[in-house]
């Protein structure tokens, strides 16, 4: 299974990665590239011939393209996700739509894993054949009641068929992280399934949000990308207090990347 080459758990971008003339024009330069990427995956998923192999090199095409236009990437803590094939639940800040396309390659050559997404991802044209063959834990975002019973049950389902799950509890994504808006729903499931968390923290705006179609905004080559996956933590106890130590380690890594 490709990934991206990783060294003492990190992987930073290559002076040598862009290219000429996608650099020039990166946001139509990427489009261009991630149509064809998703197009294709699509068109397995719906023969029922995408695997999670197949998701890995798709994600790792959308990293590469986004270096050909001149994007740069810092990801560390990898080493945390090379660890264990255990499943467990991976909690996160949701900065963009570029996470859900990148994280694939970082994690599922170790794990199986899936995401807890809204309904209108698997609606999406071409993007929903590839979305509906992960499996995932579909949620409306217009009842938290509801949600929290559909992500317990679903994903207590996927964790006990040893399927990892990637959890955004913001209720939409944004460049600014507000702790009050970051419920504790994937501590909640972890703690139910007696699985480890792994805190996640991103800042991924060099894939902006678009002012009618929030997932096609611009590209900035100029904004960093960083990943970072903290260490494993057993959720025992307080769930406050695991919710917290997550909420600390994404605040202080936004504040070292500003």
């Amino acid at each position: 299974m490709l990934t991206v080459p990783v060294t003492k758990g990190e992987y930073h971008t290559p002076s040598t990665a862009a290219c000429w003339p996608l650099n020039l024009m990166p946001t139509p330069g990427f489009y261009v590239q991630a149509f064809w990427i998703v197009f294709r995956a699509a068109l397995m998923a719906k023969k029922g011939m995408y695997i999670d192999g197949d998701w890995a090199l798709s994600s790792l095409r959308t990293i590469r393209a986004l270096e050909r236009c001149g994007a740069e990437l810092d990801i560390r803590g990898l080493e945390h996700v090379q660890a264990s094939h255990e499943p467990c639940v991976f909690i996160g800040n949701h900065m963009s739509t570029l996470e859900t396309f990148a994280l694939p390659t970082l994690i599922a050559p170790y794990r199986r894993v899936t995401f807890v997404i809204k309904q209108s991802l698997i609606d999406y044209p071409l993007f929903k054949h590839v979305m509906r063959s992960r499996d995932p834990v579909v949620v409306n975002r217009s009842n938290p009641r509801e949600d929290l019973k559909v992500v317990l049950e679903e994903g207590i389902k996927r964790l006990k068929q040893g399927v990892s799950i990637v959890v955004f509890p913001q209720t939409t994504r944004t460049t600014e992280f507000a702790p009050e808006h970051f419920n504790s729903i994937g501590i909640k499931l972890a703690q139910k399934a007696g699985v480890p968390v792994i805190p996640l923290a991103l800042k991924t705006d060099a894939w902006g949000n678009g002012q009618r179609l929030k997932d096609f905004g611009r590209i900035d080559p100029s904004r960093r990308i960083h990943i970072e996956f903290g260490a494993p933590m057993a959720v025992s106890g307080q769930a406050r207090d695991a919710h917290q130590q997550i909420i600390h380690f994404i605040q202080d890594r936004l504040q070292q990347w500003q």
